[in-house]
């Protein structure tokens, strides 16, 4: 800790000094201040629930415009895939800024917090990273910040785990988690983004460390950071956790933590885990997408597993006593790192992988893996589903809004707003969706208006 906290860089962006990223304003600035009628928040990974599904009150416009959707703004950023987090108006951007822009002697793992509906900066705080990936290129941050209960926390691609205030930016506790644990450091640096489970004294942050004697995962107190528990052996993997939903009010909810070569669920209060299952192989293969949690026709929980590098997919219901499969294998789905989505009783995810095309959009019905459909894509992506619709944004920058059906694929609308690669997860709040590729920021305009 006192490590972390000696390597302290802040800057605090209230007064008329210019942001070292330009911010552009493409459109009239009443309407980025007025923005849509409709929408909640985007706080974590995935969403509200860290499932795909936008806010209930999220409305998408019936078409767009030929050239596609309307840019609210755009702004320059720096390296990394970690998609933005937004809440209460703030949107939460973190990325590596190298050291002549950061005015540093070594390069900066920054979080900054940003006006959503302008782009204008609002405060930043950042720490410093000498991180070098063992394989391929991004040197940034992978783990999509969290907004939780006024906080922000981040989880960096060496390992440091920060917490902020989200009004003003103040930090209030970090960890060297890697450090600390004796993490191994993985092919591309620390990329499962950490779980808030919750409120109040007993909100408890849930990180997939992968440490070893026993700190595999590590629950820490999100109001002052201290350990709370520690479970495992277990190497990390680059899947995020998922809450178990239907806690008792004031419980903590069980999660669903995959980790490098198994799949656990684990009571959150504790550490303990109640159950666990083989997932993964060993070998240059990851696990990135993240557990699906679903409703199940027998009326128990189910749970969707997936990853690629033949590893396949396993879905079946689960409870506190153990998970029992219903089908299994690599012929319906082995999705590299896109979480499926549920809507209206069918399945839709990306299927195969980015680093060897040709990727497909499935759909499938959950219940027994049968694929109801396939199609091609031009190349691999992720999904947001809302409204009764999905949002499919495609790592080559394609955008398409489609109308979910169990028969075909049904294209309503497409356009290609951000050119480059596309890793960074989309998130959708209050009808502007924010995309990133390697260096740009742009928030579009496709909610529909009241």
């Amino acid at each position: 800790m006192r490590a972390a906290r000696d390597c302290r860089w802040n800057l605090r962006v209230r007064d008329a000094r210019p942001c070292r990223h330009r911010v552009l304003l493409a459109h009239a600035l009443v309407v980025a201040i007025a923005g849509p009628g409709f929408g909640g928040d985007w706080p974590q990974l995935l969403g509200p629930d860290r499932n795909g599904q936008a806010a209930p009150d999220e409305r998408l416009a019936d078409r767009w415009p030929a050239a596609g959707p309307g840019v609210v703004w755009q702004r320059s950023v720096g390296s990394g895939y970690a998609g933005v987090a937004v809440a209460a108006g703030k949107l939460v951007l973190f990325h590596r800024l190298p050291a002549v822009e950061a005015g540093t002697a070594t390069d900066i793992e920054m979080v900054e917090a940003i006006d959503a509906a302008t782009g204008i900066p609002l405060w930043r705080d950042g720490h410093p990273t000498r991180f070098r990936p063992q394989v391929g290129g991004g040197d940034g941050p992978l783990c999509v910040p969290v907004i939780h209960d006024g906080r922000v926390v981040t989880y960096g691609a060496e390992g440091v785990l920060s917490c902020h205030r989200l009004a003003d930016g103040s930090r209030l506790w970090q960890h060297d988690t890697h450090r600390e644990y004796d993490a191994r450091e993985g092919y591309f640096g620390a990329g499962s983004a950490p779980l808030v489970v919750g409120h109040g004294e007993a909100a408890t942050v849930i990180v997939n460390v992968g440490g070893r004697q026993g700190a595999g995962i590590v629950g820490f107190a999100l109001d002052n950071g201290e350990a709370r528990w520690m479970a495992t052996d277990e190497p990390a993997s680059y899947a995020a956790p998922v809450a178990v939903p239907g806690a008792a009010e004031g419980e903590l909810p069980d999660v669903i933590v995959i980790t490098r070569y198994r799949c656990q669920q684990i009571d959150s209060a504790t550490g303990k885990v109640r159950w666990e299952v083989p997932f993964g192989m060993r070998g240059p293969t990851v696990n990135a997408a993240c557990p699906r949690v679903m409703p199940g026709a027998d009326g128990a929980a189910s749970l969707l597993i997936t990853a690629s590098y033949g590893v396949g997919s396993r879905c079946g219901s689960f409870d506190a006593d153990g998970f029992r499969p219903r089908w299994e294998g690599l012929d319906s789905l082995a999705t590299q790192y896109a979480t499926p989505v549920l809507v209206g009783g069918s399945l839709y995810a990306f299927d195969g992988r980015e680093d060897l095309p040709p990727a497909s959009l499935v759909c499938l019905d959950p219940q027994n893996g049968q694929v109801r459909w396939r199609e091609r894509q031009a190349s691999y992506g992720s999904l947001v589903a809302t409204d009764g619709r999905l949002l499919a944004v495609g790592t080559d920058g394609t955008l398409q809004l489609i109308q979910p059906n169990g028969d075909r694929l049904e294209i309503l609308a497409s356009a290609r707003p951000l050119s480059g690669t596309l890793r960074a997860l989309p998130a959708l709040a209050e009808g502007r969706l924010y995309l990133r590729n390697d260096d740009t920021l742009v928030c579009l305009d496709v909610g529909k208006k009241p």
